[in-house]
This record gives structure tokens, C-alpha cells and sequence, in this order.
């Protein structure tokens, strides 16, 4: 499913013509519509890829099954409560993988508890965003990571293995 906004701009002032790929690995149906929300107000132009599961996730990263011909994702957010594999499990895969490693993923869960935000981390999660309860805070919070994760840091090139 893709979501189509604003084309960021260069330094140079001229569109990028290339729109920034995003995996987004949601089960809740709730946070996965407020997700597209957020992106759709933004200004950077956008793929959104949506899966519900670890599984999927690492399928649609590794491109098996019926994912053969999924894009490689330029940013992955992560939940961490997901049904089968769970979040912690597909960040350690991803991680311990050397041609997926290199991509940046986001924890955008509910959890609050330390131990979650320690082991994410330890896992090598590029970065650890609790959900915000209120919709709106939500949207804000996700526009808000879009802004410094596609307009600030400067993304990795994907690495040939």
C-alpha cells in the first residue's frame, strides 16, 4: 500500500525523485491507519509497506513468498508486541543479517518498560518511540520522526553482498 505526499527537497532546491520506502510491522489495526495518517500529512513523499507479524516482516525483508518483489525498505518501524515472531525476535534477525542489517528500525511501541527500551537498544534498535495514547499525539509524534529521519540523518545506501 502506498502513500503519496510531497517529493522532499534537495539542498539544491529541486525534488528528489526518488520517494523513501518505509516498512511498517503493526498488528493493531488502530495505530496502523493513525500511521498512515501522520505520513499522509507529511511533506515527505512515501511507500508505505504494511505487515501484521515477525514473520511477515522478515518475508517481506528478505523477499520470499509473496514478497519476492518487495522493495528494500529505507527505514523499518517496529512494533514490539506482534502475534507469532515478536518484535525483539525480527530486530535480532534483522541485525544479525549483514545484508539487512545496515537499514535503520524504529521501536514505535506501547511499551513503556525499561527492560524493553534496554534490550531494544541492545538489539541495536537505531531508535525507541513509545506510542502515545491520545490520536493526535500519535500523528504528532510519527510526523515528528518522519521530519528528522527523512529530512535530518542521512540514510544508508543499501550494501551488495
Amino acid at each position: 500500500m502506498a502513500l503519496q505526499n510531497h517529493r522532499p527537497m534537495s539542498k539544491s532546491g529541486t525534488s528528489q525523485p526518488e520517494s523513501a520506502q518505509i516498512l511498517l510491522v503493526e498488528d493493531n489495526p488502530g495505530d496502523v491507519r493513525l500511521t498512515k495518517e501522520a505520513f499522509k500529512q507529511g511533506r515527505i513523499e512515501n511507500d508505505l509497506y504494511v505487515v501484521s507479524d515477525g514473520v511477515e516482516a522478515l518475508d517481506f525483508l528478505s523477499q520470499r513468498g509473496d514478497y519476492e518483489d518487495a522493495p528494500r525498505p529505507d527505514l523499518i518501524l517496529l512494533d514490539l508486541n506482534l502475534p507469532g515472531k515478536d518484535g525483539e525476535e525480527v530486530l535480532e534477525e534483522l541485525k544479525d543479517d549483514p545484508t539487512l542489517r545496515s537499514i535503520p528500525v524504529i521501536v514505535l511501541t506501547s511499551s513503556r518498560a525499561e527492560e524493553d527500551v534496554v534490550k531494544s537498544y541492545e538489539l541495536h534498535a537505531n531508535a525507541y518511540l513509545t506510542k502515545p495514547v491520545d490520536p493526535d499525539e500519535f500523528i504528532e509524534t510519527v510526523r515528528a520522526f518522519e521530519k528528522f529521519w527523512f529530512s535530518v540523518v542521512r540514510l544508508p545506501p543499501e550494501v551488495d553482498n
